[in-house]
């Protein structure tokens, strides 16, 4: 069974919500009151009427009230003027009670039953006076919000070393799990100063890319594993996506190579020099303590830390 919603969203960069516009005719770009879970929310529509099947939606589906009027876009600018004057008050409570946190940002509910407080800080805080003295002052509910790094660059704003404003901000609705991973399969630096974001975390835009690099190097050899090519044997030091070259060190007269991709024949497999000795971390699930070489199966010989040779040799 299909229901007709609209899908709308409170703030610049943020999830949509669908909501049912009952007899209500809204178009992209119109602003709406709706009723949500924590009270009367407005927001703009983005995506337009539409039908959708209904596991699709999360139940229960709330009710667009009307469209924006003047006496809401009023309302609107006497919330924001209460928001600065929070934010003001917000700062001098925290001194006064001396807690180590950041206030961020201070949102007021539309139906103004609510304000709400976002903070950063390094760990838990006991801010339960505090929000006596906050609602003592406001005559109203008070919520404090502890918020990460990367939810206070969304919201703050700023921009990257791209020069464009941050994705996080602009369009980016919800944060991907970014790994240090990505960055070496792309031959980046490894320097954090330069794969971080101004949240101190890696740059989300690792992860936009990475699909395409792990499907291109599928074709390569593992760096550090063993090769022959048309000048002869040897351990493969690099390689180059864009040029589809791999970089080979020659066995016998030590000189660097670059060879094409395609006219190469693996001989061996990967030895990992980031691997200590005495790790049982092979990168592709085998565990072989003391073993350095990899899969023992395949390459058969290896240095265990004790010397010798490999315990799982067959």
């Amino acid at each position: 069974m299909l229901s007709n919603v609209v899908g709308i969203r409170f703030k610049k960069a943020g999830k949509i919500y669908y909501f049912d516009p009952g007899d209500i005719a809204l178009r992209i770009g119109d602003e709406a009151v709706v009723e949500t879970a924590r009270g009367i929310e407005y927001g703009s529509v983005v995506v337009g009427p539409v039908s959708i099947a209904e596991e699709e939606v999360v139940a229960p589906l709330k009710n667009v009230l009307r469209k924006l009027t003047e006496d809401d876009r009023q309302q609107i600018q006497a919330n924001l003027e209460k928001e600065v004057r929070a934010f003001q008050v917000g700062i001098e409570k925290i001194s006064e009670h001396g807690l180590p946190m950041k206030l961020v940002e201070v949102e007021q509910t539309f139906d103004g039953n609510k304000i709400i407080f976002y903070f950063t800080a390094d760990g838990r805080i006991d801010f339960r006076e505090l929000v006596k003295d906050l609602a003592a002052v406001f005559r109203t509910r008070i919520e404090l919000r502890q918020i990460g790094v990367r939810d206070e660059a969304k919201m703050m704003g700023g921009l990257g070393c791209c020069g464009r404003e941050l994705c996080c901000s602009t369009w980016l609705a919800d944060f991907a799990s970014v790994s240090i991973r990505m960055a070496k399969d792309q031959n980046l630096s490894l320097n954090p100063t330069k794969i971080s974001g101004v949240c101190g975390r890696l740059m989300c835009c690792l992860k936009y890319e990475n699909d395409t690099y792990e499907l291109a190097r599928a074709e390569f050899p593992d760096v550090g594993s063993s090769v022959s090519c048309s000048q002869g044997e040897g351990r493969v030091m690099g390689i180059n996506i864009f040029k589809k070259t791999v970089t080979i060190e020659l066995k016998e007269t030590k000189v660097f190579i670059e060879c094409p991709v395609d006219e190469i024949v693996c001989k061996g497999v990967k030895k990992d020099s980031d691997l200590p000795v005495g790790s049982n971390d092979q990168g592709d699930g085998s565990k072989n303590p003391g073993c350095q070489c990899g899969p023992c199966e395949i390459q058969k010989v290896c240095s265990p830390s004790g010397g010798g040779e490999c315990p799982t040799k067959e």
